[in-house]
């Protein structure tokens, strides 16, 4: 199971504590380096959910004449929670950057990253989907290749724009 760290704190039943408070977000006075260190971690762990996306359906595919389906559906629901867990603390960091942090080219990174991530993952499921027996007939070369084209200049974009992110934490922290 892929871990994602502390996205979400579990609230504790400490006295004076209500229902209706959030929990404490484990990051929220951490210095804005550590912050785009756990969007930089938050990528490698989207980079492993889709490694384990890319082999389960690999697997699916090979598992013909008769597809093991539930197998590749839960492990498409464990990567499936990962990438929401791992968007929750994604948009809470673009939230503490744009906000407290006072940080908006940062935090627009930040958010940059969460949309090409959208992309991204869209992308890759329809890929997959095109790609299944049952779709096989259907097949449209053409789309297929636009697809992964689109896939590939969106993993470019991604590297992009952690680089910028960096570099831009980086020079603010020299200031």
């Amino acid at each position: 199971m892929l871990t994602t760290g502390p996205a979400e704190p579990a609230a504790t039943d400490a006295p004076g504590t209500s229902e209706r408070e959030e929990p404490a977000w484990a990051w929220k006075d951490a210095p804005v380096a550590t912050l785009v260190r756990r969007i930089q971690e938050l990528q490698d762990q989207r980079e492993q959910a889709f490694r384990r996306l890319e082999e389960a359906h690999r697997l699916y595919l090979s598992s013909g004449p008769h597809y093991n389906f539930p197998r590749y559906r839960s492990t498409v629901n464990e990567v499936t929670q990962a990438f929401a867990a791992a968007s929750r603390e994604v948009l809470a960091v673009e939230a503490e950057l744009a906000g407290p942090r006072a940080q908006p080219l940062l935090a627009s990174h930040v958010r940059s990253l969460q949309e090409l991530e959208q992309t991204r993952l869209a992308s890759v499921a329809l890929l997959q989907l095109m790609g299944t027996p049952e779709m096989s007939e259907q097949e449209e070369p053409e789309k297929m290749h636009q697809l992964k084209t689109k896939v590939i200049k969106t993993m470019e974009a991604i590297s992009e724009v952690l680089q910028e992110l960096r570099f831009d934490a980086d020079a603010e922290a020299a200031e």
